[in-house]
């Protein structure tokens, strides 16, 4: 967008509010651009500009005539950061992700670029090339829900309220790409094996990739059996519900186990298994009981040894 970094917003507004009142012609509107905005360098430039607000649905073209989209329509009636924030949200695949990303600590736009490629590949950016990146921290850092120190991303108070509701306001939401959506092997929504519980697909994608996509127990490694499991419960804790260190990637099975209080981690990351758990499953042998004491390979600062001290304190057994 025009206008620089931090004013993406008001140049939407301006954008909207000159599309509503002139229906102008592709030519009309790249003069328009030329004239009210700097550093426009060329119609190619403005158009994509503008090809990206009609993916979105902020506009739309008919017959050589631009006028606002259904998103356009529903912002310029509202007119609010936070039918912005949900449009941008929903339209831009992986938006969240970064924003659960950025709510475990500051980013570059190296991480940043990382961060979506990795949880998202299918957005087939060059990972040579910043501007996608940059592109998005801008947008957020416009809406308000991100800052810049430095080199360094970071969310605002705004942006971590965001995350903090998002992870089940989202929930039944889908990625914007139906192939993969709609492809049960991917599992972007799902049920745990102890009760019904929806979580925010993108949640849920940012928390896997910290995790290679790995059981953190077991090593199984196929998304759509493996689990998002809240290390201080979802209903006793609701404000870690969004916090990435308070999730573990876990099968469904190790899930249940883990729930049912059957082992648990310790803050050094040892497996600590229940002295009442009996198995004649060698699967569970396997991977559970002959492993008690064993460390386990985690990536650095992925889990809060605090919250595996605040779960552990409740097990007796422990």
């Amino acid at each position: 967008m025009f206008g620089g970094a931090t004013s993406y917003v008001e140049t939407l507004d301006e954008i909207i509010e000159y599309v509503n009142a002139q229906q102008p012609t592709t030519d009309e509107f790249v003069g328009w651009h030329q004239g009210r905005f700097e550093r426009v360098s060329n119609r190619d430039s403005i158009l994509r500009r503008c090809d990206y607000l009609e993916d979105v649905g902020f506009l739309e073209i008919h017959a050589d005539e631009w006028d606002l989209g259904p998103e356009g329509q529903r912002y310029l009636a509202n007119r609010s950061t936070e039918t912005l924030l949900e449009i941008m949200c929903r339209r831009n695949l992986g938006l969240r992700s970064l924003l659960y990303a950025l709510s475990v600590g500051p980013m570059s736009i190296d991480d940043v670029g990382q961060q979506q490629l990795n949880t998202h590949p299918e957005l087939g950016w060059d990972p040579s090339n910043y501007d996608m990146a940059l592109q998005r921290v801008n947008w957020l850092r416009s809406l308000g829900v991100v800052q810049k120190d430095g080199d360094q991303y970071t969310l605002t108070a705004e942006g971590r309220q965001f995350t903090d509701n998002a992870v089940e306001a989202w929930a039944d939401s889908t990625a914007i790409d139906e192939s993969v959506a709609l492809d049960p092997m991917m599992a972007g929504t799902y049920d745990t094996t102890v009760e019904a519980r929806a979580i925010d697909p993108e949640f849920r994608a940012t928390a896997l990739y910290q995790f290679d996509q790995t059981c953190a127990v077991s090593d199984v490694d196929h998304p759509a059996l493996l689990d998002v499991a809240h290390i201080l419960p979802w209903s006793d804790y609701p404000e870690y519900r969004a916090d990435l260190q308070n999730v573990l990637p876990l099968s469904k099975i190790h899930h249940a186990a883990f729930d049912r209080k059957l082992f648990t981690i310790d803050a050094e990351f040892h497996l600590q298994v229940n002295p009442q758990f009996e198995t004649d499953s060698p699967l569970l042998r396997e991977t559970i009981c002959d492993r008690a004491g064993e460390r386990i390979s985690l990536p650095e600062k992925a889990v809060s040894p605090k919250y595996l001290n605040r779960h552990n304190a409740r097990l007796e057994w422990v």
